[in-house]
Parts: C-alpha cells; sequence; structure tokens
C-alpha cells in the first residue's frame, strides 16, 4: 500500500489569516493543499478562483491539489496550472471530452485527477483509469464543508482501489469528504491513500497541531 497522505483543505482555513494558517498546519506536518473551485453551477455553492491557488504557492512549497467542481473545466484547465496548481482533478460528470481533457492536463505537466460524485457509478471511469495519475471520490456530496462522511463511499473505495491495482498501480485513490480521526482508518483500509481534511484539521474543538496528530495516530494503528 502506498504512504498515506495527508491534504488540508482550504475551504475550512481562516481565510482572514491564511499565511499564518498555512504556516501552522504545514508544521503539524500535513503533506499537501487541497483547493476547492466551485462555481456556484455544478455544486450549489462558489468558492475560489485561480488567485486562490497564486496565493496559497506564495505561502507554500507543498504540493496544491486542485479539485475543479466546475462546469466545462477544460475552459480553465491552463489557467489553474499557470498558478501553480501542481494536480487538477475533473469531475466526470461536468466533463463531454474527459479523454481529450486528461490529455490536456498531461500536456500541461501536471498531475491529471479525476472525481467521481457519490452517485455516480464505479463503470464511468473505467475506460479512463488506465491514464490518469489519481482517482478522487467524493464521499459527501460536493458543494459545502463540514458534512459527514456517507458510509456506503467504503465500499466504492474498495472497487476502484481494486481496479487500480489491476490496469494502473501507481495511480494514487484520494476521498473527500467528511474525513476524520474516528473514520479515517476505516478508509485507509479500503484502499485509499490520499486524505483531504477540512474540518478534521481547521476546527474550534482542538489545536490543528492535535487534529493532524489524531489523525496521524489513527494511521498509525491501521499501517
Amino acid at each position: 500500500m502506498k504512504p498515506a497522505r495527508i491534504g488540508a483543505s482550504i475551504l475550512t482555513a481562516d481565510l482572514l489569516h491564511l499565511a499564518k494558517q498555512i504556516a501552522i498546519a504545514e508544521d503539524a506536518g500535513i503533506d499537501f493543499w487541497h483547493v476547492d473551485v466551485m462555481d456556484g453551477m455544478f455544486v450549489p455553492n462558489m468558492t475560489f478562483g485561480s488567485i486562490m491557488v497564486e496565493t496559497v504557492r506564495r505561502a507554500s512549497k507543498l504540493p496544491i491539489d486542485v479539485h475543479l467542481m466546475i462546469e466545462e473545466p477544460t475552459r480553465y484547465l491552463d489557467e489553474f496550472a499557470q498558478a501553480g496548481a501542481d494536480a487538477i482533478t475533473i469531475h466526470t460528470e461536468a466533463t463531454s471530452h474527459l479523454n481529450s481533457a486528461i490529455q490536456t492536463l498531461k500536456r500541461l505537466d501536471v498531475r491529471a485527477g479525476v472525481s467521481i460524485n457519490p452517485g455516480t457509478p464505479v463503470v464511468m471511469i473505467e475506460e479512463v483509469l488506465p491514464l490518469v495519475d489519481q482517482i478522487l471520490v467524493m464521499s459527501v456530496n460536493p458543494g459545502f464543508g463540514g458534512q459527514s462522511f456517507i458510509p456506503g463511499s467504503l465500499r466504492k473505495l474498495q472497487r476502484i482501489k481494486e481496479l487500480i491495482d489491476a490496469v494502473n498501480p501507481s495511480c494514487n485513490l484520494e476521498v473527500d469528504g467528511g474525513i476524520k480521526a474516528s473514520n479515517i482508518g476505516k478508509v485507509r483500509q479500503a484502499g485509499v491513500d490520499m486524505f483531504v481534511v477540512g474540518s478534521g484539521v481547521f476546527n474550534d474543538q482542538a489545536s490543528v497541531a492535535d487534529s493532524v496528530r489524531a489523525l496521524r495516530e489513527a494511521l498509525a494503528v491501521i499501517n
């Protein structure tokens, strides 16, 4: 199994003190940054654009994982790559020509990712699975932070992990939505190696350092 990596979601950080939040989370030992881009059309919320990616890049040297939850994402691939994204993930539900979009990401020299929503069957990614660098499984309905993990996501993750092992072993399996210290162990057992964590890192109940430590300790029991 690949090493487990924890990515902190900018969505739940204190944006008024973003540079400080970035420094604190990196000192706590996160592995990458996750930037959720929402357009208010593909999902019922609006968040960041490429300027946020540029901002994070100025403040951090860690990999930036950009998740485009937008309609017609191919219009903006170059813009986000130029802003400093190391990986760009697009949704199979929002992309008419998924194979072509993946080829574009490869030409832009960023890691190419494909995401699927909770209600999307695994078969929708099977044809492109051999081509991508990472698969992102939404374990909540996309659009808002702070939601609870959908239990049925575990079986979906297991099925995708089996496919990855069969056709593209170098591909990373990523999950986003409701990841906490209380469930990260079970999700790890399903085969996930990249964990996007929002309120499980940035919250009012514990410090960022304590939150990340709790996640690491829960993973250590599995590893």
